[in-house]
């Protein structure tokens, strides 16, 4: 399996037999991803919740006939609207897919689409596929029931906000790591817009200062997980 990082909250995730997943692909607009949305396609597209910045280039890059989206239920009935596959979920609730399994959690955030429509709740998502557990956890402020994440699932990679102002800020961030305790932590959401400027080298090395373990993605690079 393999993690490709776009910048903001943007994924590409390729599983062993083939699929690609996206989360978040905010692309266009986005100064500091390092591709275009149209050299991007999908298998599946997973949007933690209905921002701009989050469903960005989801329908410019989704093929109606093979792209499915994965989604709390009202953002899912949203991409139904305009024509998409989509599968329905909420807070809680897990399905099987095909390339692996996916759970959304509580997120603290909002969740309203550009053209002013209610996007249900915002989200977090474990996705579990490939022998590894990954969680993302969408646009969100700290929260205690991050503790319970941690300890119902053994998370491998931990995607996570560091930008502060609409999401947690470093301080915050570290603190979820250590109620998560995952393998890997990895920050997102920092750096597109100034208001979010955070260096990801200093989460790193508080992280690394409370014994644990953190990873910071260069916009477009692609791992081996």
């Amino acid at each position: 399996m393999k993690l490709r990082y776009f910048s903001h909250s943007a994924f590409q995730i390729t599983s062993d037999s083939g699929k690609i997943i996206l989360i978040d692909p905010f692309i266009t607009g986005n100064p500091t991803s390092p591709v275009k949305a149209e050299e991007l396609k999908a298998d599946f597209i997973i949007l933690t919740h209905a921002h701009g910045d989050h469903i960005g280039d989801a329908f410019s890059i989704a093929d109606k006939e093979k792209t499915l989206f994965i989604c709390v239920n009202e953002l899912a009935n949203y991409c139904a609207d305009k024509g998409f596959k989509a599968h329905n979920m909420h807070i809680g609730g897990g399905y099987n897919f095909e390339f692996g399994r996916v759970k959304f959690t509580i997120a603290h955030h909002g969740s309203l689409t550009p053209d002013n429509h209610y996007g249900g709740e915002p989200a977090g998502v474990i996705i579990s596929m490939d022998g590894k557990t990954i969680y993302h956890t969408g646009d969100t402020g700290l929260f205690l029931d991050m503790k319970l994440i941690g300890e119902i699932n053994k998370i491998d990679y931990m995607m996570l906000p560091i930008g502060d102002n609409f999401t947690m800020g470093i301080s915050d961030a570290v603190k979820a790591v250590e109620f998560v305790n995952p393998a890997v932590a990895i920050p997102i959401h920092y750096n597109t817009f100034p208001v979010i400027e955070a260096d990801p080298y200093e989460f790193k090395s508080k992280v690394e200062a409370i014994g644990k373990k953190a990873m910071v993605l260069e916009f477009g690079q692609e791992i081996e997980l």
